[in-house]
């Protein structure tokens, strides 16, 4: 007999009420959605649907169409994007309130990296290995954008990215599905906050269903094709994480996926996304993709690519007009049902009602809030203390960073040294007022030397043409210093959407500029801007000093003063592996293992292997350096032998051997060493970043299970098998120690 003691029965009756009580509060949602949707028209259905742009701005062609307000009157229109300000949305909202049901609309926008304070790239974030501050930065970038009137954030891209070639690396979080899982999670919990219904919670949009990360040779929308296993196993895990992690939409992708469309493909939407995993949020195509399925060959026309879509799950027609023209007259042909539409329609009410946009239409509209979030000092403060931790340092000979702040005379060269809007990166929000609000890297420099500290300034080149006439002035100022920062890179439009690149070398003639200055005998410390991973490879080899800049944001200058001169102790860690050369891409840290390996980086001989080229790349996963040193003991497991119910324990001790107090990323991989398909040399299952003091020494424990040890089997069942593993624990994935244990069964 089990006896209940009172205090327990309070507690079961309290959580059995609150259980209830939500059971409650989310059927009133759906019997509100199934009530509105009883007295829709066929076409305010559609309406609901369809999405267009504003013509304010655009992040695709610009579309004026004379009859929006028309449809926005009448209900057939349920979203736009590009839409911003509580002015405009009030002033469209208010149409929307004249249409006969007064269903309210719904404002995207695509909140890639900061709204009105930018934060770095994603990929930049991403090198920061930081979690929390990442899903601060969505966090305000959701409190930003909210006070303007929007309610739907066109973020986090999540794709996988294994080819530095393709622009929008630099939108994601880099080569691996673990680390990419983890800020997928962040990134939604940022934007949505405590829930839809705050008015400082946005919904996320999680891009680009699937696979888009793959498209071959590099080339941004090309064609994906992949087995599924790949499929499974690397790319759909950050989109997993998204929607377990509560994501309230989806995009689809442009690519293709072994032939067929993304966006007309039920496998994927409907099979895994809103079957396997039960999702319950909006899908949204990305701009125009229900049409391009006519240039895919996929769809006849216009109506063929609407059927598709509209019954592979794809809600929302996003500027294509497919649904809008066609969708009713399908669904009295009878080729797509009424059933289909009802459903897409009640997960865009569903969301509205959670936004709690049928109760007050206007409660994003507050103008004083707008104003209250405009150059908010505790957003810039967290977007400064977000964009040192992204910085990477690639290489620091004989400790030449951090400079002194009493350094007699430096030469600052480059032609984003004194750049205003580079430094925001792609995907950034433009407001009037940029120019005054963001740092430049000449100003962090200057903000950071002493008054008797004399700087000097030449661009040298510009960024991508072949003038070198500035190369004199450039050399001469050089010659005064004591020491060079030059500051090179892409510019910000130069990585992005439709900013794939077939050579990923510095633009221009910036290298000739850099060992130009290099050949004056002067100590030269090199930062490199960029969105994603480039290949400098004399740089690296002949520049003592190298800082890995990215595009960093609104403060991008001050905190690249914080790093130079040594009030941030650099603790970044790249996300992507940096390539030797394009003929090694795709090149990254858990690939395969072949039949035969090459044993070492001379072994060339009948392996796998180039003849003129090493295999490793040029700067690895994990690879980030620090102003101090961190010494690595020995790995010790609790148990050499672990049951499928069991864990084992990883300890190791790190000692802050250098100069400097700093933090360090410490990561774990696993191999396994033989299975039913072939497994990567190396998989990331867990990280943490610790802060030691000088001479500190603390000790790092891992558990692993059962779950750590799984993968998709040629069935593409998710399973373990026994044998023997590899666990390695390290700086980066190159750099590792490593000790042995087996699953038992």
């Amino acid at each position: 007999m089990i006896t209940i003691k009172p205090k327990h029965l309070c507690l079961l009756a309290m959580s059995t009420a609150q259980f209830f009580l939500a059971a409650a509060q989310k059927r009133t949602i759906e019997q509100k959605v199934d009530s509105v949707i009883k007295l829709m028209t066929l076409e305010e259905k559609v309406g609901q649907l369809n999405q267009y742009s504003g013509d304010w701005n655009h992040t695709g062609p610009i579309t004026e169409d004379g009859e929006k307000q028309t449809q926005i009157r009448k209900g057939q229109l349920g979203s736009m994007l590009n839409v911003v300000g509580v002015e405009h949305t009030r002033d469209i909202q208010r149409m929307a309130m004249q249409s006969r049901l007064k269903i309210p609309m719904l404002f995207g926008q695509d909140v890639i990296h900061g709204f009105k304070t930018t934060f770095p790239i994603p990929l930049a974030q991403a090198a920061s290995w930081d979690i929390p501050a990442i899903e601060q930065a969505e966090r305000i970038a959701a409190t930003e954008a909210s006070a303007s009137g929007i309610h739907w954030a066109f973020a986090p891209m999540v794709d996988l990215a294994r080819d530095p070639r393709w622009g929008r690396v630099m939108e994601g979080a880099g080569e691996d599905p673990y680390l990419g899982s983890k800020i997928a999670a962040a990134r939604v919990r940022g934007f949505q906050g405590k829930g839809l219904g705050n008015t400082d919670a946005v919904m996320a949009c999680v891009k680009h269903f699937a696979a888009y990360g793959a498209a071959i040779g590099g080339r941004d929308y090309n064609a994906v094709d992949m087995s599924y296993r790949t499929l499974w196993e690397y790319y759909l895990p950050p989109f997993k994480a998204a929607v377990d992690a509560g994501a309230a939409s989806l995009m689809n992708s442009f690519n293709d996926i072994n032939g067929i469309p993304a966006t007309g493909n039920n496998y994927i939407l409907r099979t895994i996304l809103k079957g396997k995993w039960n999702f319950k949020g909006v899908v949204v195509s990305d701009w125009g993709s229900v049409g391009e399925m006519i240039k895919h060959g996929f769809a006849a026309d216009e109506k063929d690519a609407a059927m598709k879509a509209a019954i592979a799950g794809c809600d929302i027609d996003m500027e294509s007009r497919c649904y809008k023209n066609n969708l009713v007259q399908l669904v009295k042909e009878g080729k797509v049902k009424m059933s289909v539409v009802d459903e897409a329609v009640k997960r865009v009410l569903t969301k509205k009602f959670e936004l709690g946009l049928f109760d007050d239409p206007y409660r994003f509209c507050n103008e004083q809030r707008e104003q209250s979030q405009k150059n908010n000092p505790a957003h810039r403060k967290a977007a400064r203390e977000l964009s040192e931790k992204s910085i990477v340092l690639l290489k620091n000979e004989n400790n030449l960073l951090p400079l002194s702040k009493q350094t007699k005379t430096i030469a600052v060269i480059g032609p984003f040294v004194k750049s205003v809007r580079d430094n925001l990166g792609f995907w950034s929000m433009e407001w009037p007022d940029d120019s005054s609000t963001i740092v430049t890297q000449w100003e962090g420099i200057k903000n950071k030397v002493s008054i008797d500290t004399k700087l000097l300034y030449a661009k040298g080149c510009n960024i991508n043409d072949t003038d070198s006439s500035g190369f004199a002035e450039a050399v001469e100022v050089a010659r005064q210093a004591d020491v060079v920062i030059m500051s090179v890179g892409e510019a910000r439009d130069m990585s992005g959407e439709a900013k794939s690149r077939s050579s990923i070398r510095l633009p221009g003639i910036q290298e000739a500029l850099i060992k130009a200055i290099h050949a004056t005998g002067k100590p030269v410390i090199v930062m490199i801007n960029a969105g994603r991973p480039l290949v400098f490879n004399w740089v690296a080899d002949n520049i003592p000093s190298i800082l890995y800049t990215w595009w960093l944001g609104t403060e991008a200058g001050n905190a690249i003063g914080d790093v130079l001169f040594g009030d941030y102790n650099p603790s970044g860690k790249i996300t992507m592996s940096f390539p030797r050369t394009e003929g090694q891409i795709p090149v990254y840290y858990n690939h395969q293992n072949t039949g035969r390996p090459a044993a070492n980086e001379t072994d060339m001989n009948y392996v796998s292997s180039y003849i003129d080229l090493y295999n490793s790349p040029k700067f690895p996963f994990g690879y980030g350096l620090s102003y101090t040193a961190f010494t690595y003991g020995d790995i010790v497991l609790d148990n050499k032998t672990m049951n499928t119910k069991g864990k084992i324990e990883a300890k190791i001790s790190i000692t802050n051997t250098g100069n400097y107090d700093g933090e360090e990323t410490v990561q774990l991989y696993i191999r396994d060493m033989v299975s039913s398909v072939v497994r990567p040399v190396k998989e990331l299952k867990g990280f943490q970043k610790i802060f030691l003091k000088k001479g500190e020494t603390k000790t790092v424990s891992f558990i692993i299970s059962e779950d750590d040890l799984k993968f998709y089997n040629n069935d593409l069942q998710y399973i373990s098998e026994s044998g023997d593993f590899k666990l390695f624990i390290g700086t980066n994935s190159e750099n590792v120690k490593e000790v042995s244990f087996r699953l038992l069964k």
